[in-house]
């Protein structure tokens, strides 16, 4: 059985707004609904879990009382990997794989969702997505991070924007940081990850270079930029209504 994440916690700060950010409106709809309905229509999690922060889990759970949902908090904001690490106590024993979204990705389609799930990883399976550059609408992509591969064309790390050399930057393939875990391996590996990087945070992305250097195959399954598009300032929300 897989459990399926969403990760909700983040303010509105740099969408200049009052809102959490996955409560801003994409098209006059807060655009985490577009995410749950497309989560629902999998019928692979009949109660995802969303990660909130202590200051918005209210006004989120006002706004979402149609959909069947739960909620953990993550207390402190230390990075996509702490906010994972807050699920652990919510999960049964039957829940084999996690599947790790975002909020403020709206674009994804149940078919895609459905299809990554059944990866069933012995560690970790991530999205992909390859850009033929960061012109016009792709510069949403731009600080995304950058997915390395081995000469092998094994995916051996996954370096953050903040932290990438310009040789990295130039790499245009890029992570929308969706990931598939084996929950057992999760829980043990999440307890190595450092926070030894420019932004002081614990990165979740960390996983899949722990996972190469345990000797595991990342798998991964491809998805089209305009499907994988976040949305971090209002100059992204008006490319990704333009694309809507």
């Amino acid at each position: 059985m897989t459990r399926i994440i969403i990760l909700a916690a983040g303010k509105g700060t740099r969408m200049n707004s009052e809102l959490p950010k996955t409560l801003v409106p994409l098209k006059n709809r807060p655009m985490i609904k577009y995410l749950l309905d497309s989560v629902t229509a999998t019928g692979i999690d009949p109660g995802p879990l969303i990660v909130v922060s202590p200051d918005n889990k209210e006004i989120i759970s006002r706004e979402l009382t149609d959909y069947s949902v739960g909620y953990a908090v993550q207390d402190r904001p230390l990075g996509t990997g702490q906010a994972v690490s807050c699920v652990e106590d919510f999960l049964s024993e039957e829940i084999k794989n996690v599947l790790v979204l975002y909020g403020d990705h709206p674009f994804f389609r149940s078919e895609s969702i459905r299809k990554f799930i059944l990866t069933k990883p012995e560690s970790l399976a991530m999205m992909t997505v390859k850009l033929p550059d960061f012109d016009d609408w792709r510069r949403n992509f731009y600080h995304w991070g950058r997915i390395i591969r081995d000469e092998k064309g094994q995916i051996i790390k996954i370096t953050e924007f903040k932290d990438a050399s310009e040789e990295e930057r130039a790499i245009t393939e890029v992570n929308p940081a969706v990931m598939c875990f084996n929950r057992d391996w999760l829980f043990k590996n999440l307890k190595r990850i450092k926070n030894d990087n420019k932004s002081q945070e614990y990165y979740l992305t960390d996983l899949v270079k722990i996972a190469f250097e345990e000797g595991f195959v990342i798998g991964s399954v491809a998805v089209g930029p305009q499907e994988a598009m976040g949305i971090n300032s209002p100059e992204e929300l008006k490319i990704a209504e333009s694309l809507l």
